[in-house]
């Protein structure tokens, strides 16, 4: 590839071109420069359709936005009060453990904060926590939830795993049993957090209720049921991950537009376009990087890149380390979508010749995108709520910095105790 083409695909970059165009064009540039037939790039396009897990992505997209136009949220915060409000802290807890469920479901897209912020923040502020407190609460959870099962970000990063040889199979069930525990790590230390820095503050306490745990039960009985489809269908053998895509939209449809009713039968038709929409950009994109990665391996790129760390990065603890600093770089410069496209098919190889289980790479890699949708200086969830909430952009930096310091630790347990990834696995 000669410098003149490759200064004008940075150009194209700089002045905003499609994400899915710049890869394409380094594509090309690259397979001609190897003087590879373009046709590749079409079979690459041709080979993604036929991935038989790629049918999960929409079906679990349109499902989140169905979700995320009905009354789920209030459900779910009601639910999580009712069962966790009593404990010290508690409000605290159940906005951390509401957005991570509704992020799961619905994408780390913005929604969480959007939804489920207008529901907490006030409930928050009434409570008598600190409004820094309470905006950097809402603001750090709303990228909570990457980790738990049905995530598009896991499944994503284990089509792009599947279509490397890296000699080591990447499924997305164990993608998904991985996530499991360094969540609920993430949810206990922003807990724990929580609890310590307001123990001074007068909050109080709510006594348990039955009556108002068995009406909030019953108000979202419908709904308590979905993680079932995913977790329990999957792992009981009764689904594969697609199928269960598919039971869980069915679902979800049902429940909203035919028994909450909260959905107009007319309204399915434009929030299907919105979600398919987000899912033709991702699969386009897919499609490209695959092609992308083929002119990498063809190239010899992760073979270079991989000799000239090695040369200068001695045992897996120093990779490891240098590792994260990249991922927090790359997560408060690109959407984590991106990320995933462009680096995983450099970083994954490289990974797994300094023994890094790719499964274990796969959680490291997302709880590092995690903190990035709130890091200066374009973490997504900044904007986001600092348009929903007017405030200044700078307020919420300031507000969200203990909880990403939380976040920090809880990466570096994850990363250098592999085991809590990879129990579950190894158990299979």
């Amino acid at each position: 590839m000669t410098y003149l083409t490759a200064l004008l695909i940075i150009l194209l970059a700089a002045a905003g071109t499609p994400l899915f165009a710049v890869i394409l064009a380094v594509a090309m540039a690259g397979f001609h420069f190897l003087e590879v037939d373009l046709s590749v790039i079409a079979i690459e396009l041709y080979r993604i359709s036929g991935t038989p897990i790629l049918v999960a992505l929409p079906l679990f997209t349109f499902a989140g936005y169905i979700l995320g136009e009905s009354n789920t949220s209030n459900r779910l915060v009601r639910l999580t009060k009712a069962f966790l409000g009593w404990m010290p802290g508690g409000l605290a807890v159940v906005a951390f453990v509401a957005c991570a469920f509704f992020t799961a479901f619905t994408g780390a897209s913005g929604v969480t904060i959007v939804a489920l912020g207008a529901l907490l923040l006030p409930a928050l502020n009434q409570a008598g926590y600190a409004e820094d407190f309470s905006m950097g609460l809402v603001t750090s959870s709303g990228s909570l939830g990457l980790l738990l099962p049905p995530s598009l970000p896991l499944i994503i990063y284990g089509i792009v795993a599947q279509q490397l040889d890296i000699g080591e199979e990447v499924s997305i069930n164990d993608l998904f049993l991985a996530g499991l525990l360094p969540a609920l790590l993430m949810l206990l230390l922003l807990s724990a957090w929580s609890i310590w820095a307001n123990r001074k503050t007068p909050v109080p306490l709510t006594r348990f209720s039955k009556k108002e745990a068995f009406s909030a039960v019953r108000e979202a009985i419908w709904e308590i049921p979905m993680p079932i489809f995913v977790l329990g269908g999957i792992y009981g053998g009764y689904f594969a991950v697609s199928e269960a895509a598919a039971a869980t939209a069915m679902y979800v449809l049902i429940v909203e537009v035919f028994v909450y009713k909260e959905i107009k039968i007319s309204e399915v038709p434009a929030i299907m376009r919105e979600s398919m929409i987000m899912v033709g950009g991702i699969i386009l994109i897919l499609g490209v990087s695959l092609a992308s990665t083929n002119f990498l391996i063809d190239a010899e790129v992760p073979m270079h890149l991989f000799n000239l760390i090695q040369a200068h990065v001695k045992g897996k603890i120093v990779f490891l380390i240098l590792l994260n600093i990249l991922l927090l770089i790359l997560g408060a410069i690109l959407d984590i979508f991106s990320a995933l496209v462009i680096m995983v098919p450099l970083i994954l190889p490289v990974a797994v010749s300094y023994g890094i289980n790719p499964v274990h790479l796969g959680i490291i890699f997302l709880a590092n995108m995690q903190i990035g949708y709130f890091t200066p200086p374009v973490g997504m969830n900044l904007f986001i709520a600092s348009y929903r909430f007017n405030k200044p952009v700078t307020e919420l930096y300031k507000a969200a910095f203990p909880f990403m310091i939380v976040l920090l630790i809880a990466v570096l347990i994850i990363t250098y105790w592999p085991d809590l990834s990879l129990v579950f696995i190894k158990g299979q």
